[in-house]
């Protein structure tokens, strides 16, 4: 048996801290110093924003210096977050910036009066190093000493209660401000309600016009979503034939590139294709034939009829330029066909009794190419119609037009889950939440392997065949339970998020952000029971085992005593969040490297490019916001019971408050379309609700098991208290919720008068863009020679799109359509190759003849895939001699035309 004793086991959590403390500090300072020196070199990665080449999306460069960084992002205005990035980020911002309030003065009082109380003149047997500063080492001969902590719980809960009242009251000013903004107020998203589980009388656009046509304004469209069968995978083939179209006509340049490169390396003469006539047409095609050989034209199999996908050597091996401009036209012509159907369903009359059974049912629909389902999308003419249609009970059926959801924008619609009925969504709701149970109950066996490890000095002294641990050396122990629990706690809380959004969209919701709050929810649940509630009880009944094992009957004692001990693993948890994970969060060494693995193997074309280089980064909510609120809770569970924790508390929060600032200021972007004006604020709030129940029920509990000399209760008082203390909170809860609950969705008519009138109408000179086949108007490009003919005419083309307008600033407008039956053929974006052609004359010494200036192939294959009806330019993209690809401006989409 090892000499290690139970008090050498105990006085360990020293050791543990410090190591981790060291360990981290160490890589905060080379993950910063890295930043440092890599930030100025590296904008596209480390300040996106600030060279974004749409110039809306731009921000001003960030001004810190080499090594003045630091100081020019404490002095930046963190007010700026929310015009950058919105409402949500803005408040998340300032939910840092609260807990750093609130925790300043706890951390100072706690040290001053908590940290001397429980260690000058006053220990236990075996409370060694940090031990001394925590709850359990109190002597049973100084137990008055609990009145300290009792009026520091006090002091402490109602410091909270004034800040989350004052949070509260600015983030309802916030997202006030946030719904009558102008912009906002106009846009479709603000004016918009889903409606699900509408019975069959009401499953037509004119009936539901009629509806909620009494509510002021009135409503100015409403979008039936029906069952568009084989639409959306229509869609996605004619999509999927683009991007491959774009892959091959970048490599068919390529090739093009490189065969001249090759020929002019070997002195020969290159290709005197451009002495064609260039008023032939056909000179397009053989530009490409006789520049590239066809055994070198990018080609692929075709699937076999019985897969969804090709395999190698199986199947029609076919020219993939050819199959993909077929394959484009032939979804476009299907599409088209679809929306004609579709429009003529929308001016069907509203459902009437047809059988005579005294009832409108789903028999009494007429016969419909795509068949309504029980959802709709309302647009009114007034903000205040919108809101008022949320909360007026809509029919006079259980469950029917019950589920009605307020600001929705059409790109967070989750489409599949709108086919639901009211009672399937039920069901699933309860299933949903039955599995969430069951995987919290499961869940907890490898947590409390955590919660094991965090602790297995004092395991290897009770268990002999564990022995041979305690004769590592004390840091390689440190290192085990002080760094390695909270990574395998972070892997475990990283697998999470996956399972419980697949939970949370089999449950029928319809949106993206309400699967991000509903995640919230869930995700928080999982955090406090696996990742503090059973790392607390099973670090600290660990810890005790031997000696309960020894002298059952002491049990209350022993836990009163150990379970503060189990703060230790805590401690070096906010010490990894607060040092390697914001050192981490600025270095982003993993986004660094995947930026150039994906530029090399995925960068193949000026879309993906694009994409690559400035798409927007985003953030998920629903499990952004528990990380933060789960250090909030562990704060205030052991915010007294070990007072240690308060300072390095206030110390990650205010570096992760300059990590998310810099991160939403000059990285990250929130689309408005996701934005929803802050709704995750009051959640996060209820979250430090439950940090403060945590907090006063464990201190409840110790109160009541603590144990004078004698053996006796000897703080029944200040338990007691803390009962009214926990009475008083949950008060105090019910209050802040019944007062602000109202206003956290709905707009008061007191400011409806700051709300826009009406919503923006399509500009007039843009009126032909909102046509359809069905009307005979016409689309024309006729932007520049790349999306031209020869001659520079080309011929109209009907616009597949029926619903497509512009808003007075410019920003397209599909309304609440499926993306199926409402977006036009996406642009095909071709390089141009113009100025390496230009480079070389059919002698190898120039690029102009006749006086005028060489086209490349990217122009001539524009034109041959407009000639084919496929959308294409080579606007805002090059490739020079070499193959290499250069974007600078955003993709072209077909309104910019």
């Amino acid at each position: 048996m090892s000499s290690v004793s139970q008090q050498e086991a105990t006085s360990a959590t020293t050791t543990t801290f410090i190591t981790a403390l060291v360990f981290n500090a160490a890589i905060f300072a080379a993950e910063i110093t890295a930043f440092t020196l890599l930030r100025p070199y590296f904008k596209t990665i480390y300040e996106p924003r600030t060279v974004h080449p749409i110039e809306n999306q731009r921000v001003k460069r960030f001004d810190g210096g080499l090594l003045s960084w630091p100081i020019a992002l404490l002095r930046a205005d963190y007010r700026d977050v929310e015009r950058v990035n919105g409402p949500d980020a803005y408040l998340f911002v300032r939910f840092l910036r609260m807990m750093i309030r609130v925790l300043l003065p706890i951390w100072i009082i706690s040290w001053a009066v908590l940290l001397p109380l429980t260690s000058v003149n006053n220990s236990i047997a075996g409370k060694t190093g940090l031990d001394r500063f925590t709850f359990g080492n109190v002597s049973p001969y100084n137990q008055p000493r609990y009145a300290g902590h009792l009026v520091c719980a006090y002091l402490f809960t109602f410091w909270i209660y004034w800040n989350i009242r004052r949070e509260m009251s600015h983030f309802v000013t916030i997202r006030q401000l946030h719904l009558v903004d102008s912009k906002h107020s106009r846009s479709s998203q603000a004016n918009t309600i889903l409606v699900t589980g509408i019975p069959a009388k009401f499953l037509s656009e004119r009936a539901l016009e009629k509806l909620y046509s009494h509510l002021p304004g009135g409503v100015k469209k409403v979008w039936l979503n029906r069952n568009l069968k084989d639409l959306p995978a229509v869609y996605n083939r004619r999509l999927s034939a683009s991007n491959k179209l774009e892959s091959a006509e970048t490599s068919l340049i390529r090739t093009a590139l490189k065969i001249r490169n090759k020929k002019l390396k070997a002195g020969e003469k290159v290709d005197d294709a451009y002495n064609d006539n260039p008023d032939q047409a056909e000179r397009d095609v053989a530009l490409a034939e006789r520049l590239v050989p066809k055994d070198k034209r990018p080609t692929h199999r075709l699937p076999p009829g019985f897969l969804p996908f090709s395999l190698p050597f199986v199947g029609e091996k076919v020219d993939t330029i050819e199959w993909a401009r077929n394959e484009i036209v032939t979804c476009t012509t299907l599409l088209r066909e679809a929306r004609q159907a579709l429009i003529e369903q929308s001016n069907l009359p509203a459902p009437d009794d047809v059988n005579g059974d005294d009832g409108v049912s789903h028999e009494d629909l007429p016969v419909q190419t795509y068949p309504p389902l029980s959802s709709a999308f309302i647009t009114f003419k007034k903000q205040i119609a919108a809101h008022m249609a949320y909360r007026t009970l809509a029919h006079h059926d259980p469950y029917r037009m019950a589920d009605r959801y307020l600001e929705v924008s059409p790109q967070d619609v989750i489409w599949g889950n709108l086919a639901m009925n009211p009672y399937e969504k039920r069901v699933r709701k309860v299933i949903s939440y039955a599995a969430t149970a069951a995987l919290i109950i499961f869940w907890a066996i490898p947590v409390a392997f955590v919660g094991i490890v965090s602790n297995i000095q004092g395991l290897c002294v009770r268990e002999s065949w564990l022995a041979w641990l305690c004769t590592i050396p004390s840091p390689v122990i440190g290192i085990i339970q002080g760094i390695l629990p909270a990574v395998l706690l972070a892997v475990l809380n990283m697998l999470l998020p996956i399972v419980l959004r697949m939970l949370g969209s089999f449950e029928g919701i319809p949106t993206r952000t309400g699967l991000e709050l509903s995640l919230m929810t869930r995700f928080f649940i999982f955090q406090v029971i696996h990742s503090f509630l059973i790392v607390t009880l099973s670090s600290g009944i660990i810890a005790a085992l031997p000696s309960i094992l020894n002298n059952p009957s002491s049990i209350a004692t022993l836990l009163a005593s150990y379970l503060p001990q189990a703060s230790t693993f805590f401690l070096t948890y906010i010490v990894l969040q607060g040092l390697s994970g914001v050192a981490g969060g600025f270095l982003s060494i993993v986004q660094l490297v995947l930026y150039y693995v994906k530029l090399f193997i995925l960068g193949s074309t000026p879309r993906s490019i694009y994409d690559i280089k400035f798409g927007p980064r985003t953030v998920a909510w629903g499990t952004l916001f528990p990380t933060i609120t789960l250090l909030t809770v562990i704060t205030f569970g052991y915010s007294i019971i070990s007072p240690i924790i308060n300072g390095l508390a206030v110390a990650a929060f205010f570096l992760f408050y300059l990590l998310y600032k810099y991160l939403f200021l000059y990285q990250y972007t929130q689309p408005p379309e996701l934005d929803t004006g802050g709704l995750f604020f009051p959640r996060a709030i209820q979250h430090v609700f439950v940090g403060m129940y945590v907090q006063q029920i464990c201190l409840c509990a110790l109160f009541f098991l603590a144990q004078n000399a004698s053996g006796r209760q000897a703080a029944v008082p200040e338990g007691v208290l803390m009962v009214v203390l926990i009475a008083l909170t949950a008060g105090y809860h019910m209050i802040i919720n019944e007062s602000y609950g109202p206003l956290i969705s709905a707009l008061p008519l007191s400011i409806a008068d700051k709300t826009a009138t009406d919503l923006d109408e399509p500009a007039s000179s843009d009126a032909h863009a909102s046509t359809s086949a069905s009307n005979g108007k016409k689309w024309k490009a006729t932007k520049g020679d790349t999306v031209t003919d020869p001659d520079g005419e080309r011929e109209e083309q009907e616009l597949d799109d029926y619903y497509f307008q512009k808003l007075s600033d410019g920003a397209p407008d599909y309304g609440f359509a499926h993306p199926a039956v409402s977006r036009p053929q996406r642009v095909v974006w071709i390089p141009d190759d113009s100025d390496a052609w230009a480079n070389t004359g059919d002698d190898g010494t120039g690029g102009v003849e006749g006086g005028e200036r060489r086209r490349g192939l990217g122009p001539a294959e524009v034109e041959v895939n407009s000639s084919q009806g496929v959308l294409a330019t080579t606007e805002g993209t090059k490739m020079d001699g070499k193959g290499h690809l250069e974007v600078f401006e955003a993709p072209v989409d077909v309104d910019k035309f």
